[in-house]
């Protein structure tokens, strides 16, 4: 990709191509200060203002750009994506007066839109960039902040599993500790091997399996002043699920590199609070693990300890994330954290009731939930709370144990994992889950096909509203 810091710059009154930006309401309007000949050039190319619809209209000896967008009035980050996608390579200032809407949105998707994944090709892009110059000069920090984070989550969730294992994310969390290096610096702490056994058994577990190249590991990192409030963030690390000895069959697997899709989300969200100077004592977890097949694979029936000391029967062995969540969770869950907050590409039912593109929430309290919901919806980032019923914890039974892994029954199956991962969450602790899909089937404007971030930017602006910064 482009070097993101190089597609948005500061508007001096360079040289460029103006952009307009127009709505099917304001369209009539718009089109009276135009001449005959560049309304004859929109209409030959049948814009009519409707959103993504785009145009270039001559002026002159020039020319300039025109986009639809939904509403002019309140712009999302979505309404310069389309221009960023099919502009000629150059640099384009949002014209003024083009629209009555908040342009502070736009660079986030104007970013987004051209992030390439291209650490496996060998032909190099035909065109140079597109940039954008803005006169929000303080907005450029936070635009390129968070599509960062996004091409982060994106990298990372798109690298195949043979080059995306556990030691490479723990080389990720390493990176960011030396990155954030200074004062109240990122402390960097993994458990592997025989003390891994002990003191994190079901990621020990989960993992063991694996060959050693790409053998089990918590991964921690801790950062920011003590004094001040303590968030644990959390991610599912599965790099690549088989389904252990409850195979998948070969069409499930094909995705199977993105279930470190949690871990990627929380990595990506260390980035962003540490580089913002957050104020808060961040603690972030990541359980790292290969879910394979092998004579040291775990069964179904098995009985496995855990941190908390609560044992867990294994009904199925596809049902692994949850388990190294358990442990995660556990820990996080020691220090007495004001909040935690868990991303994890945990269950088809997730997706099958509310599809790829929202994630689904889960959150003991209610104004925690709020918060989240309505800092997505600000944040173009959109979530959907899922509830934690108390009457459906029976589905997780045991005859032998304490909890099941797997479900008796085909109900509710993400609203259930959540229930299991309430177990490990110590009571009175402000906890909330997000069950991601990590990837986005088809393209949109700003959004292509392959790994996304996907409830990111909803805990992002929750967390800046309640912790400054």
């Amino acid at each position: 990709m482009t070097n993101k810091h190089d597609l948005i710059q500061p508007d001096r009154g360079q040289t460029a191509i103006a952009i307009h930006l127009v709505d099917k309401q304001g369209l009539d309007e718009w089109l009276k200060g135009l001449s005959g000949p560049q309304r004859a050039a929109l209409s030959a190319q049948k814009f009519t203002g409707g959103g993504f619809e785009h145009a270039i209209v001559p002026d002159g000896e020039g020319w300039f750009a025109v986009g639809g967008v939904a509403d002019a009035a309140s712009l999302s980050s979505w309404c310069l994506a389309k221009l960023a996608e099919v502009l000629p390579a150059g640099t384009y200032p949002l014209a003024p007066g083009s629209d009555g809407g908040d342009p502070r949105p736009a660079p986030f998707g104007w970013l987004t839109a051209q992030y390439r994944f291209d650490r496996y090709r060998k032909e190099a892009e035909a065109e140079g960039p597109r940039v954008l110059l803005t006169a929000d000069v303080a907005g450029i920090a936070a635009a390129l902040a968070e599509a960062g984070a996004v091409a982060k989550v994106r990298d990372l969730v798109n690298t195949p599993a043979e080059d995306m294992g556990p030691a490479e994310l723990e080389a990720e969390a390493e990176a960011l500790a030396k990155a954030h290096a200074g004062r109240h610096g990122a402390e960097l702490r993994v458990t592997r091997g025989d003390a891994l056994e002990r003191e994190f058994p079901m990621v020990h577990m989960v993992g063991r399996a694996a060959a050693r190249s790409h053998a089990p590991r918590m991964i921690e990192l801790e950062w920011g002043d003590p004094a001040h409030p303590r968030i644990a963030v959390v991610g599912k690390g599965v790099c690549f699920d088989s389904g252990g000895l409850d195979l998948k069959p070969s069409s499930a697997m094909l995705l199977m590199k993105k279930d470190m899709g949690g871990a990627a989300h929380a990595l990506a969200l260390a980035g962003l609070i540490m580089g913002s100077g957050l104020k808060v004592r961040l603690h972030l977890l990541v359980p790292a693990v290969e879910n394979a097949v092998s004579g040291g694979a775990f069964r179904p029936g098995d009985v496995l300890r855990s941190r908390a000391g609560i044992s867990v029967e294994i009904g199925n062995t596809d049902a692994e994330g949850r388990l190294i969540l358990g442990d995660a969770l556990a820990r996080a869950g020691e220090d007495d954290p004001a909040l935690i907050v868990d991303f994890a590409t945990l269950t088809g039912a997730a997706r099958a009731a509310l599809g790829p593109d929202l994630p689904a929430l889960m959150a003991r309290r209610d104004e925690t939930a709020e918060a989240l919901l309505q800092a997505g919806l600000a944040s173009d980032d959109p979530c959907w709370r899922l509830p934690l019923p108390e009457a459906y914890r029976e589905y997780l039974k045991s005859d032998v144990a304490d909890i099941n892994n797997s479900s008796s029954n085909g109900y509710a199956g993400a609203s259930v994992a959540g229930l299991f991962l309430d177990r490990f969450v110590p009571e009175g602790i402000d906890w909330a889950h997000f069950d991601t899909f990590a990837w986005r089937p088809a393209a949109k404007p700003g959004r292509p096909k392959g790994g996304e971030a996907l409830g990111l930017r909803a805990v992002w602006r929750m967390l800046q509203g309640q912790f400054g910064g």
